[in-house]
């Protein structure tokens, strides 16, 4: 469950601190207000992809923070585990921050994660339906994915198919890619070894050209450093010169005088401090002096190592980094080929027995399809008659190819519908209407919402096109929905409004000349003038305000 959302510097909104309860919670306000902002909010920290348009105009970045109860779900608990991410008291904090420059960071319980694994994890939180998806269910390609949510069967068959047809297409992609052209296969095998050999001889390790240039510096330029360091120590402590002696005695000097005031004091401070500066630097010249040795196989060592190095450099990349990147990516290609580097008529029986797998399970996973395509459409029909849609008839059509495999298996699926006794039935996209869309994309997702143990289903503005009754009964589909997962809604009907447990206002406001929204909860009295709004428009009525109230008791009584 969302229990707080915290947002920063995010399109219109400055600063926003929400805190969510449990069951249904509405949202609504004028177009415009900033509604759908919360929605691409939550939609971030669900993982989807940023943009720096979303960050609020003059501050540097946004930041968006959920906390989330961790549901009951040993599929969720194992994932957060699998990251590294520690949930002692079964709460997550979200937290997504996005900059100027297009860098975005991830972190949940504080812990860095990638955008892969914020999805994975936030797509088990939240489900956020829009609009756009019914753009989704209009394209039929879309639809046996739908399917195969259904049932869990066939959801395992499917992660099971996929993985032999990729194994399927690794072997024939390797067997191809040798039968087009023997002598290229050798020629490439031939090549691969050798570089790989090279690179491998070279024992390149990263930062050692840096390290190396600084010796070679060293070494072609030995005596002049030699005759620096010569000249500086005979400076400080030679015979002749011995200015550390000197700077000693000024010292002494200074330091019998010293307690005689501050000033004095100090300067005793600042010279004794200079003395044993220089006197440790006289030092380290000396040590360094000492060591010094002229070394001319140790400078051609150096200079050939170099000379190694950026011969690499200069084939396979411009740094030993990208070389060794390179190496990495050679390496797999060459462990493939040696794999597969056997006669032509064993990798085809190879080819042939993982395609003779891959067909046997997708063989399974297409009756396992017609089996759950059976209950969906008898589940889905059951849903419409509740949002009085009692004469459609839902189907699943297939087209079945056993002679091609397939990302999805053996399978076409298109959704078919009769809104209405004695039409035809037809392709979904081009029978239903956008109000029976928004009323079928429902009746999917309550069923869906039954058995997917989600915290937080998101509706945003899902109502669109529908009015009366039919508004009431998604208004009560949503409600029932809502006894299994938390919801947030957004919505324009005050039928949605009324049946909601908590209702918040958006509005938006310009303060020294910039837009910002802010959101309040609605006490009963605010709820009733804000439905009453939702019905009547501008003007409001003491007959719309008795509606909104008659509307509200009448759902209070469909809550109980």
């Amino acid at each position: 469950m969302l229990r707080e959302l915290m947002i920063r510097d995010f399109a219109i909104i400055e600063k926003l601190d929400i805190n969510f309860e449990s069951k249904m919670t509405v949202l609504t306000g004028e177009t415009g207000a900033g509604k759908s902002i919360v929605i691409d909010a939550l939609g971030l920290l669900a993982g989807s992809r940023g943009s720096q348009e979303f960050i609020r105009k003059g501050a540097n970045k946004a930041i968006l923070q959920g906390l989330f109860g961790l549901p009951k779900n040993v599929k969720i608990k194992h994932d957060v585990e699998s990251f590294g991410i520690t949930a002692d008291e079964d709460v997550l904090i979200i937290q997504r921050e996005l900059y100027r420059n297009g860098r975005s960071v991830c972190r949940i319980n504080n812990t860095l994660v990638t955008l892969t694994a914020l999805k994975k994890i936030g797509n088990q939180l939240i489900d956020i339906h829009g609009q756009n998806e019914h753009q989704m269910l209009m394209n039929s390609e879309n639809h046996i994915g739908l399917l195969d949510q259904y049932n869990q069967k066939t959801t395992d068959l499917k992660v099971k198919y996929n993985k032999l047809f990729e194994a399927y297409r690794e072997k024939l992609r390797i067997l191809k890619k040798r039968q087009s052209d023997e002598q290229k296969w050798a020629q490439r095998l031939d090549m691969l070894q050798f570089q790989v050999q090279e690179i491998t001889e070279a024992n390149l390790v990263l930062g050692e050209d840096a390290d190396l240039e600084i010796k070679k510096q060293k070494l072609e330029n030995f005596q002049t450093i030699r005759d620096a360091l010569s000249q500086s120590y005979e400076l400080l402590s030679g015979e002749e010169a011995d200015f550390l002696g000197h700077l000693g005695d000024a010292v002494e000097a200074t330091q019998k005088v010293g307690n005689l005031s501050e000033d004095l004091h100090n300067i005793a401070d600042n010279l004794s401090s200079a003395f044993y500066t220089l006197q440790d630097a006289a030092h380290d010249i000396s040590n360094e002096l000492d060591v010094m040795e002229w070394n001319e196989d140790e400078l051609n060592q150096t200079n050939q190592r170099l000379e190694v190095i950026k011969q690499l450099e200069h084939k396979y990349g411009n740094s030993i980094e990208k070389v060794l990147d390179y190496y990495n990516k050679i390496e797999r290609e060459l462990a493939q080929m040696q794999s597969a580097d056997e006669d032509s008529e064993i990798q085809q029986k190879a080819v042939d027995k993982a395609y003779s797998e891959a067909l046997a399970t997708a063989e399974k996973l297409s009756h396992e399809r017609t089996r759950a395509a059976k209950k969906l459409s008898n589940a889905v029909e059951m849903q419409l008659k509740s949002l009085y849609m009692d004469q459609a008839r839902f189907e699943v059509h297939f087209g079945t190819d056993k002679t091609v495999l397939a990302s999805d298996g053996i399978d076409r699926v298109e959704f078919y519908i009769q809104t209405n006794q004695g039409e035809a039935s037809g392709p979904l996209a081009k029978i239903a209407s956008g109000g029976e869309l928004s009323r079928i994309m429902l009746a999917l997702k309550t069923i869906f919402s039954q058995d997917r143990n989600l915290t937080s289903i998101i509706f945003d503005e899902v109502d669109t096109g529908v009015s009366g009754r039919v508004a009431q009964a998604m208004a009560e589909k949503i409600s029932q929905i809502a006894q299994l997962s938390q919801v947030l809604c957004i919505t324009h009907l005050p039928q949605v409004a009324a049946i909601s447990n908590h209702h918040y206002l958006v509005t938006k406001e310009v303060i020294k000349g910039r837009t910002e929204t802010n959101i309040e909860k609605l006490n009963e009295e605010k709820r009733i003038t804000e439905i009453a709004r939702m019905l009547a428009g501008t003007e409001i009525t003491k007959l719309t305000m008795e509606h909104a109230k008659e509307l509200l008791e009448m759902a209070k009584k469909l809550r109980t």
